[in-house]
């Protein structure tokens, strides 16, 4: 085994969803099972094939970081893989692949999560928990998305019901939100998230404790959409054409809106207390403190941030809610058939799963949208410097303020966007991609940046 987490310790720093980015991992196996080969695929049906999924523990971050490495061990001989995605040869004679690429994983992980059943290793089990069933033979052939950063998205096609299965690399405790909050909505009668098909669950030892064992998520399928764009590439579009985005941008609201009450109704909300002004203004203060150290130009406006953080505590807040958590244009897409379909409820990817769980602001979800076409405005005024400002501004203005009118009807509640407490939650939201461009993209800190200074001058409400 030595040999193998060696591989995998090697292989593991140049994928995307390898959290420590410039170290090496200090790995230990926590547990591992198999997965039986697919007798009814003949192509797949070779006795040397092994598919086995790997639980490693990163030792070297605080706290260790558990990944979830799916593999499937060919004779080398036979290896037709592409080799970018060859994880390497622990023993002499044997090559192992990165589970999601080959078509023996592939076909056993739908199988599992579509059909149901149970894997079993040491210290470990996988249970598929099937919702409704794929139609047609489920040996479709699969494809991976290629640019995810957390987790890898294997789409099936040519068997019936197109499905999409993401397999979750960094793993936690507890049922993952992306699974729990669209399960309860598609129960609900929503139809503005996919058609869940099934998720797998795991059981592995405590990390935490050493003592007993912990229930978590490792997979989610639900029914794939094929033929639709993304919300960011069609609201992208749009600006560069000059085209009025105000009514797609209202119904977008809509949608928002009655997912957001979807929810007060699938999940229970609570009255927020004096602790919870406490901690949102600390997490507040903190996040810009540490945006004045990677971002010095923002220290200037430090007392007009406080301002802004200041009067959201005073004011009255509406119960808090589970919500999306994570949302921007990119998290929704645009079917020609049912409208905005809404995806990836899985919270901040970089904060703890028991953060993105607790029951929040509605309006950090509006914040994020507010932002989100923000980012249009700059991105286009990044890459086409020639483009008028004015226009590209007003494209966003326009939008922003039709997407608030959209969530204010459907809500049934009137929404100011000069609202302290909406206003604190995207300049928060500023702050938080300022600290991210300047430590990944410099050249887009200006849009942030830009943001911050609107955010701070803007008056507050009347009344």
């Amino acid at each position: 085994m030595d040999s193998t987490l060696a591989c995998l310790a090697a292989w593991m720093p140049r994928q995307r969803w390898y959290a420590a980015k410039g170290r090496s991992p200090s790995l230990r196996l926590v547990a591992w099972w198999d997965l039986t080969v697919d007798p009814d695929a003949p192509a797949e049906a070779d006795s040397s094939v092994r598919i086995r999924t790997f639980l490693v523990a990163d030792e070297g971050a605080l706290p260790a970081v558990l990944y979830q490495i799916p593999v499937v061990e060919r004779a080398t001989e036979t290896v037709t893989a592409d080799p970018g995605h060859t994880i390497g040869s622990p023993v002499p004679g044997t090559t192992f692949i990165d589970g999601p690429y080959d078509p023996a994983y592939a076909a056993a992980l739908l199988r599992l999560v579509a059909r149901g059943g149970t894997a079993r290793g040491p210290q470990t089990t996988a249970v598929g928990r099937a919702v409704a069933s794929a139609s047609g033979p489920l040996h479709a052939t699969s494809r991976v998305i290629s640019g995810e950063q957390s987790n890898t998205s294997l789409i099936y096609e040519g068997g019936g019901t197109p499905v999409i299965c993401k397999v979750y690399r960094q793993l936690h405790p507890g049922l993952n939100p992306d699974i729990e909050l669209q399960e309860a909505l598609s129960r609900a009668g929503s139809t503005h998230v996919p058609r869940p098909i099934g998720w797998i669950e795991g059981t592995w030892p405590d990390l935490a404790t050493a003592h007993g064992s912990v229930r978590g998520s490792l997979a989610f399928a639900q029914e794939y959409l094929p033929g639709v764009d993304d919300a960011w590439r069609v609201a992208l579009l749009a600006a560069a054409r000059g085209e009025d985005f105000r009514g797609e941008a209202a119904a977008l609201g809509g949608v928002t809106a009655r997912v957001h009450v979807a929810l007060s109704q699938c999940f229970a909300t609570r009255t927020p207390t004096a602790a919870d002004r406490d901690a949102a203004a600390a997490t507040w203060e903190r996040r810009f403190a540490i945006a004045m150290a990677e971002v010095p130009e923002i220290a200037a406006q430090r007392d007009a941030v406080s301002a802004v953080y200041r009067r959201a505590v005073e004011v009255p807040w509406p119960p808090l809610q589970r919500i999306h958590g994570d949302y921007h244009l990119g998290q929704v897409l645009h079917s020609p058939d049912r409208g905005w379909i809404v995806v990836d409820f899985e919270g901040e990817p970089l904060r703890p799963m028991a953060e993105r769980t607790q029951p929040d602001f509605a309006l950090r979800d509006v914040a994020g949208m507010l932002r989100s076409f923000d980012y249009v405005a700059g991105s286009l005024r990044l890459d086409h410097p020639d483009r008028s400002a004015d226009a590209v501004r007003s494209w966003a203005l326009d939008a922003r303020a039709a997407f608030i009118e959209g969530y204010a009807q459907t809500s049934g509640n009137s929404l100011d966007p000069r609202h302290p407490l909406l206003a604190a939650l995207e300049l928060d939201k500023a702050v938080y991609e300022a600290i991210y461009e300047a430590r990944n993209r410099p050249t887009w800190v200006t849009i942030p940046l830009r943001a911050i200074s609107r955010l701070v001058e803007r008056p507050a409400p009347v009344g």
